[in-house]
């Protein structure tokens, strides 16, 4: 924990967020984080709600001279993207993050640092706890397990909530303002093989990718940076005519995050392979040298292995690999410079007998979204794999009459000086989820600007918490009447 960090401006705010980040809660383990927002709650002597799916609902009433205002929901997920460095040394289940101050950024030592969406906590508890601020009724609504799934805003109990707006404090540019967001679906695929003896003189090598910045598969899917998993399937399916046989795969993390690294070991008939891949590494590259510049590639001679896969299933599964689509599929027509259709191939395993991979489809269009998982499904049905199509999530459609929208813009603009960046955002929140669940909710989102969520260089910059916070106690002083 960074007392550096607790001293910064609002001090309540991140001293909330410290408080929170010592607590280990990555998604489908939110059980200790859980019973701390509980705890929260239930010692300001506020009206405390745990559902059975582990979701937080945490009331307090307005204060004086604010009882007439519609009541609002402040809402954030309480989990987090847990991902590190390959060199990092850190245990995610018993440490907390150790996060610093780098050049007006707050960041993490080689992990992801939880701003995503810990800032929109640690805000909502400043609220609660405060004494001297002026507010409306407010609910702060803490789901679980938004990361992979969206299992809390799915299994969010009906009538716990009595607000009539929600604000969603999980959009990442301090000038922006979402409307709407894409819906998503899992695409996941398996493959069980036999493996055979490795032919005599053959010679084994591991390749290394890694370097790649990664980042969220749908805020920076429009930023073409490097797929993990796609460079290295050309290393295999592209140099040269070596008989090539793959040992094991294990490539990328996370299903919502562009895989940054991924680690192979082959079997070969020549040595002459090491410099057909070190000379494709190049071209690579040069490829992304703008997106990109850190990519590192490495091979090196290992011991060889008894057992590999045949010659016939590893064409099959690299031929899948270089053919399934992987980055924009469409962009919007409704709003200039959205992505409207995206997919990202996010993990690639390969051992013990059994190819696996996993992708997450977005898109603001249901037919779309269903169009692009059957396309990354295609290939890998061809080859024989069991292709599964799970995790479904709505998008939320705009509201261009939306009363708290207008609240929000006029607001920005008295304060600021100029009108914000209102969009629909091409990730997954859990607004059109909950606007299910509670038909009629007047919704928004936005937040501060956090860079790289999803990956170990994820930072979030202080002076836009700043405004974000001032900004944020001024839209619940302008609030509507009831």
């Amino acid at each position: 924990m960074s007392q550096e960090v607790r001293q910064l401006e609002p001090t309540v705010l991140w001293n909330h967020f410290e408080d929170l980040n010592a607590v280990p809660r990555p998604s489908k383990k939110e059980e200790r984080v859980t019973k701390f927002m509980k705890d929260f709650g239930e010692g300001l002597g506020l009206d405390t709600y745990v559902d059975a799916a582990g979701n937080v609902i945490i009331k307090k009433p307005a204060s004086t001279g604010m009882e007439g205002r519609k009541t609002v929901v402040l809402q954030s997920h309480i989990d987090m993207v847990h991902q590190k460095n390959s060199d990092t040394n850190f245990d995610f289940d018993t440490e907390g993050i150790r996060s610093y101050i780098d050049n007006g950024w707050v960041t993490a030592e080689g992990t992801t640092l939880g701003a995503d969406n810990g800032i929109g906590v640690a805000s909502i508890m400043a609220l609660l706890s405060s004494n001297d601020i002026a507010h409306p009724p407010i609910e702060g609504l803490f789901t679980i397990d938004e990361e992979t799934g969206m299992t809390g805003a799915f299994e969010l109990e009906q009538g716990r909530l009595d607000g009539a707006i929600l604000l969603n404090l999980d959009t990442e540019d301090d000038d922006e303002f979402s409307i709407g967001c894409a819906g998503g679906i899992d695409t996941n695929t398996t493959y069980s093989y036999s493996s055979e003896a490795v032919p005599s003189g053959f010679k084994a090598y591991r390749i290394t990718v890694n370097g790649l910045k990664g980042g969220h598969s749908g805020v920076d899917i429009n930023l073409e940076r490097g797929n993990a998993n796609k460079v290295m399937n050309r290393f295999m399916h592209q140099c040269g005519d070596y008989d090539l046989r793959i040992v094991e795969i294990d490539g990328g993390s996370l299903r919502n995050a562009i895989p940054r690294e991924s680690f192979a070991t082959v079997v070969v008939n020549s040595a002459g392979y090491v410099n057909d891949v070190k000379a494709r590494a190049e071209e690579i590259k040069t490829e992304l040298r703008f997106q990109d510049p850190d990519l590192n590639v490495t091979i090196e001679e290992v011991e060889v292995p008894g057992n590999c896969m045949s010659a016939a299933v590893t064409l099959a599964i690299t031929t899948a690999l270089q053919a399934v689509y992987n980055g924009v599929f469409a962009m919007s027509r409704a709003i200039e410079g959205l992505v409207e259709t995206s997919t990202s191939l996010a993990r690639v395993v390969v051992k013990d007998g059994q190819f696996v991979t996993q992708s997450l489809q977005r898109s603001s269009v249901e037919s779309a979204k269903m169009d692009v998982a059957y396309t990354v499904g295609a290939p890998f049905r061809h080859m024989g794999c069991e292709v599964e199509h799970t995790g479904a999530y709505p998008g939320w459609e705009p509201n261009p009459t939306s009363e708290i929208k207008d609240v929000l813009e006029r607001v920005y603009n008295e304060r600021f000086g100029e009108a914000p960046h209102v969009t629909a955002i091409h990730a997954g929140l859990e607004c059109g989820i909950i606007g299910e669940r509670y038909p009629g909710l007047d919704m928004i989102s936005f937040g501060p600007t956090i860079k790289n969520p999803h990956s170990p260089d994820e930072k979030v910059e202080i002076a836009s918490v700043q405004k974000f916070w001032g900004f944020l106690l001024e839209v619940l002083e302008n609030t509507p009447a009831a």
